[in-house]
Formats: C-alpha cells, sequence, structure tokens
C-alpha cells in the first residue's frame, strides 16, 4: 500500500498506517445496502441519467437505510441520505472524509483543478482555502454590503423598469454584478458581457459534467488518453471546447482587474486584497495564482447559486402567496414604508429569515453535494466502506426527510418559527453549503446578499401569477434543470410596485 493517501505529513502516515492494520478485520464486513450488483459493470446500467437524487431517495426507503452502496463499474460509491449519517462521517471523520475524487472529466479533461471545490485534500487545497477565509469570513464579508446593497437595488430598479423581461434573466445579471464587481472590480455591461457571458457557458459545462456517472471517463480513466477523432470519443470533442471556456473564465478578467491595478484604476475587490497580500511572499508567482484561482472559483460558487436560490423564492410566493402577504406585513410592522430594509432589521424579521430558510430547503440548490472522497477502508454501523470511495451526500433527501420537517414538500416557513421567534430547535437548512472542512467559505456573503434582495423584494414588489392574453392565469411548471446546481427553468410571473411610495423609494435608492 502506498503511504501517499492525499495527506501531508505525518498525518499521511498515520492514516496509511490505520488503513493497513485495519483493513483485514473490515474486508469481512458486509457493504451497506443498495441495488443488485451485476458482474463487471455493477450497477452502471442502474445508475439514473438525471435527478440523482429522487432515484437515491427512492432506493433508501426501498432498502431502508440512510446509507447505500452502490458499484459502477468498479468504483466505489456511498450515498448519505440522513443528517446523522453526514454528520458521523464528513464532521466527526473529517480527517478522512475531506478530500475529492479524481474527476478524470472536469479536472484533467476540463481543466477545473483551479477550484477550490475540486482541489484535492491537501496543501495547495489548504493554501486557497486560507485566503478565501480571510476575505470572506464573517466579519470580513460584512465589508462587501455596501455593493450587495447596491445591486440588490439595481435588481428592483430592473423590475421596474422592464416587468416584462425574463425575470431569471434579470436574477442573473445581478448576481454577475455582485460576483464580478467583488472579485475583480470590474462593472459589467447592462447587457451581453463578454466576461459574463464567458463564465455562464464555462459553468453550465461544469454543471453537465460533474454529476458522477454521467461520463464513462469518471469510471475509466484510461478513455481520457482516447483520441478525439476516435468512434464514441465525443467527450473529448466537448472536454476540449469547454476547457478553452473555463481558461477564458480564469484569465481573462483577471488579466483586466490586474491592468487597472497597475493603471491607478483600483476600485476594491478581492483581487485588488489578494495581490497585496501576497507582494511580498517569497513564493509569489505560486500565490498570484492562488489569487487568480480564487477568484476564478468566486463566479463558479456564487452565480448559479444565487439564481437557483432566488429563483426559488420567487417560485414559492407565487404557490404561496399568503406567506408572502405575512412577510410583507412584518416589513410593513418593523420597518414602516418610509424607507427599505437593511442588514441591521434582520435580527427582528424573523419571517422573512424563515421565507429565507424555507426557501433553500424546500427546493435546494445543490441536491447532490460536490461527493467527498475516502482515501482508506471505515467502519460505521457494522458496515464496510471501502477505500477510494465516493461519497455523495444527498442533501435533497436530508432536507426532505419526513421526521426533521413534517410535511416537507410543502412551503411552511412557520417550521422554523416558536412564539413569533426563531426556533433553534429546527435544523437550520445550512446543509446546502456543504458540509465538514468542505463547507463553502462564501457562504456568509452568499447568505447576506440572498437575505437582502429577499427582504428588499418583499417590501417593494407583489409577486403574483401572469394572466395571459386570454384572461387566464398562467401556472408555473415549478420545473428545474438537473445538474450540480439545479435552477428553475423559464417561468412567467407578474412583479408590480406595491404602491407609488416604493417605486419611489426604489428611484431614490439608485442615488445612494
Amino acid at each position: 500500500m502506498s503511504l501517499y493517501l492525499y495527506g501531508a505529513g505525518g498525518g499521511t502516515l498515520l492514516i496509511a498506517l490505520y488503513s493497513y492494520f485495519s483493513n483485514d478485520a473490515r474486508s469481512k464486513l458486509p457493504l451497506p445496502p443498495g441495488p443488485r450488483k451485476w458482474p463487471l459493470v455493477g450497477n452502471l446500467f442502474d445508475m439514473p441519467s438525471t435527478f440523482e437524487w429522487i432515484t437515491f431517495m427512492e432506493w433508501s426507503k426501498k432498502y431502508n437505510s440512510d446509507i447505500l452502496h452502490l458499484n459502477v463499474a468498479g468504483t466505489s460509491i456511498i450515498v448519505l441520505s440522513s443528517a446523522e449519517a453526514a454528520n458521523d462521517l464528513l464532521e466527526k471523520r473529517a480527517s478522512i472524509y475531506s478530500d475529492r475524487a479524481r474527476l478524470p472529466m472536469v479536472n484533467e479533461l476540463m481543466g477545473w483543478d483551479f477550484a477550490l471545490a475540486f482541489m484535492k485534500y491537501g496543501d495547495h487545497w489548504r493554501a486557497h482555502r486560507r485566503l478565501f477565509h480571510e476575505v470572506f469570513n464573517a466579519v470580513a464579508a460584512q465589508s462587501f454590503r455596501p455593493k450587495e446593497r447596491e445591486v440588490t437595488n439595481e435588481l428592483l430598479n430592473d423590475f421596474l423598469e422592464k416587468p416584462d423581461h425574463d425575470l431569471l434573466d434579470h436574477l442573473r445579471h445581478m448576481a454577475a454584478k455582485i460576483v464580478m464587481s467583488i472579485a475583480y472590480g470590474i462593472d459589467v455591461l447592462p447587457s451581453n458581457d463578454p466576461y459574463v457571458g464567458w463564465a455562464d457557458k464555462a459553468v453550465e459545462g461544469l454543471v453537465t459534467a460533474i454529476v458522477p456517472g454521467r461520463f464513462l471517463v469518471d469510471s475509466f480513466p484510461f478513455l481520457k488518453y482516447v483520441p478525439a477523432w476516435f468512434p464514441g470519443a465525443g467527450f473529448q470533442r466537448q472536454a476540449r471546447e469547454w476547457r478553452r471556456l473555463a481558461r477564458g473564465m480564469l484569465e481573462k478578467p483577471f488579466a483586466e482587474a490586474r491592468q487597472k491595478i497597475e493603471a491607478g484604476k483600483v476600485p476594491h475587490s478581492f483581487t485588488l486584497d489578494g495581490l497585496r497580500m501576497v507582494e511580498g511572499a517569497e513564493n509569489k508567482a505560486y500565490m498570484e495564482q492562488v489569487v487568480q484561482a480564487t477568484a476564478g472559483t468566486m463566479y463558479t460558487a456564487g452565480t448559479g447559486t444565487t439564481v437557483s436560490a432566488l429563483g426559488t423564492f420567487i417560485l414559492a410566493m407565487l404557490a404561496n402567496p399568503e406567506a408572502q402577504k405575512k412577510a410583507q406585513a412584518e416589513i410593513d410592522s418593523v420597518v414602516g414604508q418610509d424607507r427599505l430594509p437593511d442588514f441591521e432589521d434582520e435580527a427582528s424579521l424573523p419571517y422573512v429569515s424563515a421565507v429565507m430558510k424555507e426557501s433553500l430547503r424546500w427546493r435546494n440548490v445543490t441536491p447532490i453535494a460536490i461527493p467527498h472522497f475516502l482515501p482508506v477502508e471505515d467502519e460505521y454501523r457494522g458496515y464496510r466502506l471501502p477505500a477510494g470511495s465516493i461519497v455523495m451526500p444527498n442533501t435533497w433527501a436530508i432536507l426532505h426527510d419526513e421526521v426533521m420537517y413534517p410535511d416537507p414538500y410543502s412551503f411552511k416557513p412557520e417550521r422554523y418559527l416558536l412564539n413569533g421567534k426563531l426556533n433553534p430547535e429546527v435544523t437550520d437548512p445550512d446543509i446546502v453549503f456543504g458540509f465538514g472542512r468542505r463547507i463553502c467559505p462564501g457562504r456568509h456573503m452568499a447568505a447576506s446578499s440572498v437575505w437582502i434582495s429577499i427582504v428588499r423584494i418583499l417590501a417593494t414588489f407583489d409577486i403574483s401569477k401572469a394572466v395571459g392574453e386570454d384572461g387566464q392565469v398562467i401556472e408555473p411548471t415549478y420545473e428545474y434543470f438537473a445538474g450540480l446546481v439545479v435552477q428553475p427553468l423559464p417561468f412567467k410571473c407578474s412583479i408590480k410596485p406595491r404602491s407609488e411610495q416604493a417605486a419611489a423609494l426604489i428611484k431614490a435608492s439608485l442615488n445612494k
């Protein structure tokens, strides 16, 4: 057995020895339950091609187990479908559950190995994580609130000026504004921004390719050497195009940001702060690459998730008009109608916070969390968890657990409240940000950005179902695009200012 097991220093040796001396006893234990495995291919042909989390959840019920084992042509997969199992393994045993799988398609063919979320666990990952944490920890992230307010106000004005425009397009533009400004100090164009267009296409390829089992090269890595012209090697041609987009997303905005900095045009941004922090470092060239990669990661992590969360919030208001009225009544009673709500009001608006929590739970942004990797053999509840397993937390199943969240498919902000206050006994849906040491380091900024958007939309607009030219109500389908990050498919709705005073507040906010 190799002593190099994705760790560093003495920790690596301990993990290797632990694995070596425990393998014999554990190899006699049964695997967790799961569908019948066929010779050679295992469960290859059982794997769902889309909405995997639903199938995995059904299997958990069928086999009466919150931990499943699958074998996809030799690749061992562990699916966790309860908060208890995820906490026991990904949190309590984080020292051996914090790695990432090899990901031949995404990392090696498409060139996404620069992204923090997909890096192998080790010193390289720690350098990126440390830099990200310094800028986006709970306290530091507050420095970006002025930009979040500004962009949210511009979103409100877009709703006001162009109410018939594609709502999701409004949300995408708003998310791109926040991320490009914070990451690079770049102001995006009102439409057809080249950086946003480039990045959106790159991320679109990523969310398609990251799903385990979607490309055979992830199960048979030697296929990465098959030439693109070979019959059946269409994945190579697709990966080559996606790689071109990923490199452009990483390099083009960073180059412009550096150009601005060198020219003395220095709007506050992560890139500016990061380059200043590493200016005197001995390994300056390497650390500048870390800054570039971390900035690129921000767009990947921040845009699609924001669009998903806010799109789901809008759909929830369409399906639950009574929840919208309750939230607006709370805002009116606490804030009044003479100003826009602000971050300082959050503690006094528990129902609005409950609406946000329920939006994140009801149709969660990442139904399957980015898979973890188990480099050594482990044992849990009398089951053997093989070394080299991909560990997939089924976030959808956890957030739709009927015990934790009774009537889980209904939108009920009240489930988080007790006597008019947030109830700490109800499990917070913050697992949407990941697990253990791989939890999203930008979660504080993401949560504040979504909250300020939700509260200001509720304060100023009434959201209702659209009415067609024939006078009939247009019912949304509530359907989603399936991928690493799910997003609502385009839908129509009516979004109108609550009053002339609300419209005036929006206009006035643009000048602040």
